[in-house]
């Protein structure tokens, strides 16, 4: 019997896209189709756009931020980036046509509160019975993890950056 898991990929370690990525990948590997949806990378390049294209017609990606929230210069435009992007969340869930839908760094618009919980909530539970949504991004609300069925918290024990070394292409983006 098949259920669809949502799936919560948390933590301040590194791996909760790359864990996403990874399972989006076996997913299209059964011939599943994926939607793929950034809500807050968008203004760099990132090597998992050039990858996911070797995937054409099984992994849909879409980009729908413009940068980190916290470095913003004009968090209102964010806020409006955020809910647009999250609209088109509920469009794809709603569609149907995806088993898989990945909605990566969607914590930081509960986080920063530019999206409500209960809400999300409620979009989230009341998909349809067989579809898995991962969710990925530091801060996950404590309501998020008690509705996920599986909950991963990347834990940072130690990182390059904290030793001088800069974000490596291929390695961080």
């Amino acid at each position: 019997m098949t259920k669809g898991l949502l799936i919560v990929y948390t933590g301040n370690g590194k791996g909760k896209t790359t864990a996403a990525l990874g399972m989006a990948v076996r997913a299209a590997g059964h011939g599943l189709r994926v939607c793929f949806i950034q809500f807050i990378k968008g203004s760099r390049h990132y090597g998992e756009l050039d990858a996911v294209k070797r995937f054409d017609g099984l992994i849909d990606l879409h980009v729908m931020g413009k940068g980190f929230t916290w470095k913003s210069e004009n968090l209102e435009e964010d806020t409006r980036m955020a809910r647009r992007a999250w609209d088109f969340a509920c469009e794809t869930i709603a569609s149907g046509k995806y088993p898989l839908v990945v909605l990566d760094e969607f914590t930081y618009l509960l986080h920063y509160r530019m999206l409500e919980i209960a809400p999300c909530l409620e979009r989230l539970n009341n998909r349809n019975p067989d579809q898995h949504v991962v969710i990925t991004g530091r801060h996950a609300p404590m309501e998020l993890i008690e509705a996920a069925d599986l909950v991963t918290e990347m834990q940072a024990v130690k990182h390059p950056y904290t030793s001088g070394i800069k974000a490596q292409r291929g390695i961080e983006f």
